[in-house]
């Protein structure tokens, strides 16, 4: 259980990272049906630590304040080859004793260094895999990715990708209720489809018509079929159009959009409904247990009974109509 969590400073850490950090799981959020966290920055050593942008942060805790937490932190830092070597043992020590690790943009570069990603699939900021990849052959550097979890270790893309990281491992350890209620109230959406390569394409000109009143009325509709002629024709374009502004848009196509909502909505009714297996399968759009057990055990390594078991919430249920479908 995700109860704990340290992120480690260094000289030159850049502020919007850290401060994705701490805004996931340094705040308590239970006014709006979230998490509290155990949460604590600290440095190689208390002081002031400088930043990338020149102001300071004052630490007050040194390494000491990793051992024993769920999770530890590295954002994105100054000179990430100049990794202190106190920092690589308690990073090394932190998941030998099962702790998650995590990265956030270029703080993968501190992973590699301290050892963590041979032979792991790890991914950082579109700008870096390449130096990544050259400079730590061993990891298996994937520069497509928002973010990447390979034996307890996440590392994640540029610097709004370290929310996606954060958000994931809350929802894997919490549950999807905990991780929405963060996200609703950072007024991200609680999980992004695709990957930061729909961030380097050719962007869409100013003038296109968003896809986002479609999208918002797919979300209405999960347990319709969903085909993309019906979905093109109410986008009033042809399918090649739409399957090329879809995966512009969204970093995906429309089969794996749906699917992904349809899981989303899945979890949600599991934690919060006592509707039965089949009942929510139909009300999801996947059409029998047969089919949600299979995205379940594909997407979730997981069944929707052993999802239940772990995640549902243990004050009284709502029933199934109340649960927005």
């Amino acid at each position: 259980m995700l109860r704990s969590v340290t992120a480690i400073v260094l000289p030159g850490v850049a502020p919007f990272e850290l401060g994705v950090v701490c805004e996931v799981f340094g705040i308590d959020r239970r006014d709006t049906g979230g998490p509290v966290f155990d949460f604590t920055i600290c440095g190689v050593e208390p002081g002031l630590v400088p930043t990338k942008l020149g102001l300071g942060i004052m630490v007050e805790r040194g390494l000491d304040a990793t051992e024993g937490v769920d999770l530890v932190v590295l954002p994105a830092y100054g000179s990430p080859a100049a990794l202190p070597p106190a920092v690589g043992e308690a990073l090394r020590a932190a998941h030998a004793r099962g702790a998650w690790v995590l990265s956030v943009c270029s703080g993968a570069f501190g992973l590699a260094e301290a050892g963590l990603l041979d032979g792991r699939r790890c991914t950082t900021h579109w700008m870096y895999t390449d130096q990544l990849a050259r400079e730590y052959p061993l990891a298996q550097v994937d520069p497509a990715v928002l973010y990447v979890e390979d034996d307890g270790i996440i590392t994640s893309a540029g610097t709004a990708a370290g929310i996606d990281a954060c958000l994931h491992l809350v929802r894997r350890e919490l549950g999807t209720a905990p991780a929405a209620a963060i996200a609703r109230r950072m007024v991200v959406p609680p999980h992004r489809d695709g990957g930061q390569a729909q961030y380097v394409d050719t962007p869409l000109p100013c003038d296109a018509d968003t896809l986002a009143p479609l999208l918002a009325w797919m979300v209405e509709h999960l347990d319709a079929e969903l085909a993309v002629p019906e979905l093109a024709a109410r986008a009033l374009m042809s399918e090649r159009t739409f399957a090329r502004r879809f995966r512009a848009e969204t970093g995906t196509t429309p089969a794996a959009w749906v699917t992904r909502q349809r899981l989303s909505r899945a979890q949600e009714m599991l934690e919060r409904t006592d509707a039965s297996i089949e009942e929510i399968a139909r009300r999801c759009g996947f059409g029998s247990a047969s089919v949600l057990r299979h995205h379940f055990a594909r997407a979730l390594d997981t069944s929707p009974q052993a999802y239940r078991r772990t995640f549902a919430n243990p004050a009284p249920r709502a029933a199934a109509d109340e649960v927005r479908v």
